[in-house]
């Protein structure tokens, strides 16, 4: 059984950065696609980033491409999510996410990710 436990949320000032964490332990993640979805105020929660297991290749939606850098340490057991020119539509729960079955090609859709965080609060102030 996998536990995810995000940090480094907080309040930060548009333009900012923040550097969000999710730490695994239980097991290995390391065969495990891992992603990063949000909760933003009023809204369902969606995608953000994703990370393949095998070549540390990354998806991104189109809201967060060329802002956000989702990246991992097999060796932490530990996935990050870089966060740049951040906006006050940026704030949201942050939810890490890992991946129902191992060895997978990497998906965006919430339903393909069996275990989750309990998120962290990124607030953005204009």
């Amino acid at each position: 059984q996998v536990q995810l436990v995000e940090s480094g949320g907080g309040l930060v000032q548009a333009g900012g950065s923040l550097r969000l964490s999710c730490a695994a332990s239980g097991r290995t993640v390391s065969v495990y696609n891992m992603g990063w979805f949000r909760r933003c105020p009023g809204k369902e929660r969606e995608f953000v980033a994703a990370i393949r297991w095998n070549d540390g290749s990354a998806l991104y939606s189109d809201s967060v491409k060329g802002r956000f850098t989702i990246s991992r340490d097999n060796a932490k057991n530990t996935v990050y999510l870089q966060m740049s020119s951040l906006t006050p539509e940026d704030t949201a729960v942050y939810y890490c996410a890992k991946e129902g079955s191992p060895f997978g090609s990497g998906k965006m859709a919430e339903s393909e990710y069996d275990t989750w965080g309990q998120g962290t609060q990124v607030t953005v102030s204009s």
